[in-house]
């Protein structure tokens, strides 16, 4: 890890994932989560204001970055509920088979090398009946956008931490082997469309 990587990249992104318009994303989604909860790609923490803390008895917190956990601090302190961290990336999950009632996703999928191993990963820590909660960025559906994010994308990767601009969110919870529920799309108010088109719904093991 280089120094750009351990202390500039999570500033970096600590503030991009807290502008308001995402903000109001997380607070459409993560109350939805319930029971024992997997949040991969926990990040700073910024979805914890969020849980609703009569339906939530645990969450795990899975992040790989030291950077990350380090900025969680501060909110991991304010939860009202127990809060495990876990330090290992998203294709390997340190918990048991059907051991989580809900998998939360907000803005992690776009970052994951390896995305269907992952996704199968929190498929096989599902129980039975649980569901996958997911808000994520990805590929636009207007031609002229999907251009630009093709073309910028090589150069966002690296300076953003591994972030795909144009990957198709629901093909990928597919491919991983969970069916969408239900699904919203829609630009963010503000903020460049490239990288301001939004997924988020609910899966369930297929």
């Amino acid at each position: 890890m280089n120094i750009y990587e351990e202390y500039c990249l999570p500033h970096f992104i600590h503030c991009a994932c807290s502008l308001h318009s995402i903000q109001s994303q997380r607070e459409k989604v993560v109350p939805v989560a319930e029971g024992r909860v997997l949040e991969v790609g926990m990040g700073s923490a910024l979805n914890i204001p969020f849980y609703d803390p009569a339906k939530v008895d645990l969450v795990w917190g899975l992040e790989p970055s030291p950077g990350m956990r380090k900025k969680a601090r501060k909110n991991l302190g304010r939860a009202p509920f127990e809060v495990r961290l876990l330090d290992l990336p998203g294709e390997e999950i340190p918990l048991d088979d059907d051991s989580v009632d809900t998998v939360l996703l907000t803005y992690t999928l776009c970052t994951i090398p390896n995305w269907r191993n992952a996704l199968q990963q929190m498929r096989r820590v599902l129980k039975p009946g649980g569901k996958l909660v997911f808000c994520e960025h990805g590929k636009a559906p207007d031609e002229r956008v999907r251009k630009w994010q093709d073309r910028v994308n090589p150069l966002w990767r690296k300076v953003a931490g591994g972030c795909h601009l144009n990957r198709p969110i629901p093909d990928y919870i597919e491919d991983g082997g969970f069916s969408i529920q239900t699904l919203d799309t829609g630009y963010l108010p503000s903020g460049p469309k490239i990288a301001g088109f939004n997924y988020w719904g609910v899966a369930r093991q297929a």
